[in-house]
């Protein structure tokens, strides 16, 4: 290699590596935590996602070791009645962010593979539509948690 060759290469690796950037870089987890339900049915896990980018970014999927199953839901009422469903993606606005909370959009956690107590942290792995990921340490709090 020629040292002429040299500034060439560094461009690629560079352009490369920006590339590769995905959505889940332009966003950050806070105030995560996951309210433990009793017995073995299903937790509800919160967070608020803050996307700090230039253009909107599509959580579309969740996973976790320590439960089987982890879904985007969408809580509400209607005409008086609580409602629950299943949502596929969710946009988190540029510059913006969306809370999952209680009441509204959260992860539904199923079939954990072992009881998971008040006080420890769960990880759960954020999935954008891109394909990038972001890991964030959900804190477990008891069921009568707000």
């Amino acid at each position: 290699m020629t040292l002429r060759s040299l500034p060439l290469l560094l461009a690629g690796l560079l352009g490369a590596g920006a590339a590769h950037a995905g959505q889940a870089d332009q966003v950050h987890a806070g105030d995560a935590w996951i309210r433990v339900m009793p017995a073995s049915l299903p937790a509800g896990g919160y967070v608020t996602l803050r996307n700090d980018g230039d253009q909107p970014v599509v959580l579309d999927g969740a996973s976790s070791a320590a439960y089987g199953s982890v879904m985007l839901h969408e809580s509400s009422t209607d005409t008086g009645m609580g409602r629950m469903r299943m949502v596929d993606r969710l946009t988190v606005p540029a510059h913006g962010q969306v809370a999952l909370a209680p009441g509204g959009y959260h992860f539904m956690l199923m079939d954990a593979a072992k009881a998971v107590q008040p006080g420890q942290t769960v990880r759960i792995t954020l999935q954008f539509a891109d394909g990038s990921t972001l890991a964030a340490d959900f804190l477990a709090k008891p069921a009568n948690a707000l």
